[in-house]
């Protein structure tokens, strides 16, 4: 039984990132600067609160008779209760055999185009703990994506605006970027999972090397670019994070109602249809927060029965990025041009190189793991580099069409003008003749 440190991870980054948050209002509040005090505590406590109800919701304590459970959560000590109750379960799986054991089956990665498929006996701790892991995961993407991510943007403008940096909001800041880049760390590796359900999936640790390099350039760029931007415009900023958001929020609904499809009602058997509504309203918020800062690594697709769509598909990956791209470098140009003077000391275009570097720096690791570190590489249809080829081809092949038929407008446009100007110079070489035969009848 594999040893559960992923939810030893979690709850330390909860834990810590709650008392940091803590720490540094208390700091505020003694400074007199009431509104940052009242916004590190919101990001802080907000994503708490959707963090306990997300652990009650997968462990579906609501419709079972646990009031010291509920009333842990209530005082938001949730993850620290379950993460005892997890290594309870993993140290008593070791003394303990049990009777019964329930049956699984999943198919092995293809080798030389076969895949076999093996039986695997889970006994009934070992599904706790995958239930607790589960649970745990989805916590991590929410307190990453709902309250890490713009609490870390929130203190980076501040320590912009003060032109200092204490320990204690550096040790926040960096507890913060580390939580973020392990929500969408654990977000990838769900994404894989959900997918690839059918299948035995191992994931590496060199691909969870290359996941964490990937989202750590994605992650810290964007937020350093949203930061710079929001220190000179801070009116504009607004629309174009409410862009961004509403654009991600409103998509996966576009597209299911033209889609024409029932609404969903198979999600949890206990949900009715306002909670199901509920449910399917804040899975959409989670997906518009994750695509604020990085790519969500998963298409929502409410009318899915798995909520997900699990089709590879590149070129939606390709154009986010290719846009997000040219997002980061318009918005550090504005900075540039409308720059204060507390970047007096800073060198600007050096910064500006430095931050599209380390853009594509995450591209470049992104695409290294799609290539070569992806635990389901062999089930795709094409890798990204075939895609990329590809997309350039076509991409080629249109603007040789459009030239061509450039070309061959102006040679029309040239023929008909040649035609025009033939009978023009026939009329005007048959004018001397009529005048010489004019004369030839005078002199007769």
């Amino acid at each position: 039984m594999k040893f559960p440190g992923s939810v030893l991870a979690s709850v330390f980054l909860f834990v810590a990132e709650t008392t940091a948050a803590l720490y540094l209002s208390s700091t505020y509040r003694s400074g007199g600067d009431g509104m940052w005090q009242a916004l590190t505590l919101l990001f802080s406590l907000l994503p708490s609160a959707l963090v306990q109800l997300t652990l009650l919701f997968v462990h579906r304590d609501f419709s079972r008779d646990r009031p010291l459970v509920l009333l842990l959560h209530l005082l938001q000590l949730g993850p620290l209760f379950r993460c005892f109750e997890v290594f309870c379960i993993y140290c008593q799986s070791n003394h303990i055999e049990e009777p019964y054991v329930s049956i699984t089956k999943k198919r092995q990665m293809p080798k030389n185009g076969l895949s076999e498929e093996i039986e695997k006996e889970v006994g009934q701790a070992e599904g706790k703990l995958f239930t607790h892991r589960s649970a745990f995961s989805r916590a991590s993407v929410i307190q990453a994506f709902l309250g890490s991510a713009p609490q870390l943007t929130l203190q980076l403008y501040i320590t912009a605006l003060q032109q200092d940096v204490t320990i204690g909001r550096c040790l926040f800041m960096v507890l913060s970027l580390l939580s973020i880049v392990y929500g969408a760390l654990r977000c990838n590796i769900l994404a894989i999972k959900i997918k690839y359900d059918e299948y035995d999936v191992k994931v590496k640790p060199l691909a969870y090397v290359c996941i964490f390099l990937w989202r750590s350039f994605e992650i810290a760029t964007r937020v350093i670019v949203l930061v710079l931007f929001t220190s000179v415009l801070k009116t504009w900023v607004v629309v174009d994070i409410l862009l961004n958001f509403l654009s991600f929020l409103f998509y996966p609904w576009i597209l299911f109602w033209c889609s024409g499809s029932p609404f969903p009602e198979n999600i949890e058997k206990a949900l009715s249809r306002v909670g199901t509504t509920i449910v399917l309203c804040f899975l959409t918020l989670l997906y518009a927060g994750i695509n604020m800062f990085c790519w969500s690594a998963v298409q929502l697709k409410i009318n899915n029965p798995d909520l997900i769509s699990k089709s590879q598909n590149w070129y939606q990956l390709l154009v986010y990025y290719m846009l997000r791209f040219i997002e980061n470098a318009f918005l550090l140009l504005m900075w540039y041009l409308y720059k204060t003077d507390i970047y007096m000391y800073v060198c600007a275009p050096l910064l500006i190189l430095q931050l599209l570097i380390g853009y594509c720096t995450a591209i470049l690791f992104m695409i290294v793991f799609y290539q070569f570190f992806h635990p389901c590489k062999k089930l795709f249809s094409s890798s990204v580099s075939e895609s990329f080829q590809e997309w350039l081809k076509c991409a080629c092949c249109d603007c040789r069409r459009r030239k061509s038929s450039e070309s061959a407008e102006k040679t029309d446009l040239r023929s008909s003008a040649d035609r025009e100007e033939t009978p023009s110079s026939s009329k005007i070489s048959s004018m001397p003749s009529q005048i010489l035969n004019a004369d030839e009848l005078f002199s007769a």
